[in-house]
């Protein structure tokens, strides 16, 4: 069956009447706020293995990463009821309906990687004006880094900051 878009109240109407909700944002997203009862399946886990249930409602942050991966999803719906929600989790807590929040939630990976990015390039270009020309080598490395990781999908960087004490999950409680 061919994915289709529903509003917040309709899929919150399924989800009721035991749809099962699933979540395809990363695991750090979900971690911060999420729709009770959610299942996390983020898009590079999503498989007809991976969701259960004979009605599915998908849902991310905004809509727009479900819209963009519908075909994926309808292949991990593998024939069942599928549905995204226009909108996403934003437009879900907009209509009034429930969600969880966690207090001392770290922000989500991609932006810490931008603000260190920007950080370490700023740093870096201002350093080389002031202190000494080499440190442009500070922004040069880490523009390379950015482009390695657009290219090949791994960011050493994202690696690095998630083994930081605020984003590990024990060091939350």
């Amino acid at each position: 069956m061919p994915v289709r878009t529903i509003q917040p109240a309709e899929a919150h109407a399924l989800v009721n009447q035991g749809a099962t909700l699933i979540d395809v944002r990363d695991p750090d997203e979900f971690e911060r706020e999420r729709i009770p009862g959610a299942r996390n399946v983020p898009l590079a886990k999503l498989s007809a293995a991976s969701v259960a249930g004979d009605v599915l409602v998908f849902h991310c942050r905004s809509g727009m990463r479900t819209a963009q991966n519908a075909a994926a999803i309808e292949a991990a719906a593998n024939g069942r009821d599928c549905y995204i929600v226009e909108g996403g989790i934003g437009a879900w807590g907009n209509a009034g309906l429930p969600t969880q929040t966690v207090a001392g939630a770290p922000i989500e990976m991609q932006r810490q990687v931008m603000i260190a990015a920007g950080l370490l390039v700023l740093a870096g270009t201002l350093l080389s004006l002031f202190v000494a020309p080499l440190w442009i080598g500070l922004a040069i490395f880490v523009g390379a880094g950015l482009t390695f990781a657009g290219v090949t999908g791994f960011c050493g960087m994202a690696h690095m900051l998630a083994m930081m004490p605020w984003n590990r999950s024990s060091a939350r409680g």
